[in-house]
């Protein structure tokens, strides 16, 4: 068991893009470094100056130190390889790297442990990440050997070919995602709110803010969850989204196809290419 914890993100301009998480998402700024620590609600992230829609990191909080051995011992099985990182919101973490270079540091969660300012505001915990990959395969593969994630999805082609995987570390539908793409690159991270009403509540927000929604309200297929996505200054997508799927842990894995509808069930999908 695991959850998605913070994201570390890269950025041209990390103040800009730290100053629209303020406002579109309500975080509270803190300087620490040469980074950025941005505090919400059950939601963190950390900005750095670099390439846009770069994932520098994605940290996940599992329970307790027995389960982070746990997981030390099936990296080590798996052959891949860890090692230790300071972290300012997991404690005792370790750093693995999947094959496509994406950084991931699992910890034990640590509330607040700098005295960092944390906004109050709407809810919206950060919930899951998805990316772009040439070889998704291999990704997907590295999650459930080394890291013990379990499939949940597939989108398939009409020739059989995998498009997208959901995987899950919980009882929620996936906390973690992976497209075929011309490029490896972050695509979006998505913040789990309460129900339709602040599905509606967060639109408000946004136009309040003079933020357009860029796609939905809809409802995926895969997760069967409520949406809304922003732009944020890096063209990076980010997800509002309520009422995410529960699954049991023998659940079969299942397979949609590669259509608008598996999308967004209500209407336009953005098919990936």
């Amino acid at each position: 068991m695991a959850s998605l914890r913070y994201l570390a993100l890269a950025s041209p301009d990390p103040h800009q893009t730290a100053d629209f998480y303020a406002r579109a998402m309500g975080y509270r700024l803190q300087p620490c470094g040469a980074a950025i620590i941005a505090r919400g609600p059950e939601r963190h992230l950390i900005f750095l100056e670099g390439p846009a829609r770069s994932l520098v990191s994605a940290g996940f909080a599992v329970p307790d130190r027995d389960e982070l051995e746990r997981l030390k011992d099936r990296i080590r099985n798996a052959g891949a390889m860890f090692h230790e990182v300071a972290s300012v919101l997991l404690a005792d973490a370790i750093e693995t790297v999947d094959p496509d270079g994406n950084r991931l540091v699992f910890g034990v969660a640590q509330d607040n442990p700098d005295g960092g300012p944390v906004a109050d505001g709407m809810p919206a915990r950060l919930q899951h990440v998805v990316v772009a990959s040439r070889d998704p395969e291999k990704i997907v593969r590295f999650f459930i050997d080394a890291l013990g994630f379990t499939l949940s999805d597939d989108v398939v082609d009409s020739e059989g070919g995998v498009r997208t995987s959901f995987l899950r570390c919980s009882d929620e539908h996936h906390s973690f995602a992976v497209f075929k793409a011309a490029q490896d690159r972050l695509d979006h991270h998505c913040y789990e709110t309460t129900d339709w009403n602040m599905i509606r509540d967060w639109g408000d927000h946004m136009a309040s803010e003079h933020i357009a929604i860029q796609w939905g309200p809809g409802r995926h297929g895969p997760g069967n969850n409520l949406f809304l996505f922003v732009h944020d200054p890096d063209g990076n997508w980010v997800e509002i989204s309520a009422e995410l799927e529960t699954v049991a842990h023998d659940r079969p894995v299942g397979k949609w196809p590669h259509e608008q509808r598996t999308l967004n069930s209500w209407g336009q999908g953005l098919l990936r290419s």
